[in-house]
């Protein structure tokens, strides 16, 4: 079963939220509600729910390639 709500946590200043991930879409940017610093996805990584969040994104659950 696909897990579609993962928490981000802000490289910057630590600050976290939990985020219902899009099913059709990949997350590319993600402003935090922080410091409002534009997270983007890190080296190697399709989404920002991939780098920064507890769960990766649909697809990489479900064994599919991400967008």
């Amino acid at each position: 079963m696909t897990e579609l709500m993962s928490t981000i946590t802000c490289p910057d200043c630590d600050k976290t939220k939990v985020e219902q991930m899009p099913t059709d879409a990949c997350q590319w940017f993600y402003e935090c509600t922080g410091c409002q610093t534009l997270l983007k996805p890190q080296p190697g990584d399709c989404c920002v729910y991939c780098s920064y969040g507890t769960v990766p994104c649909p697809p990489i659950q479900d064994g599919k390639a991400c967008c």
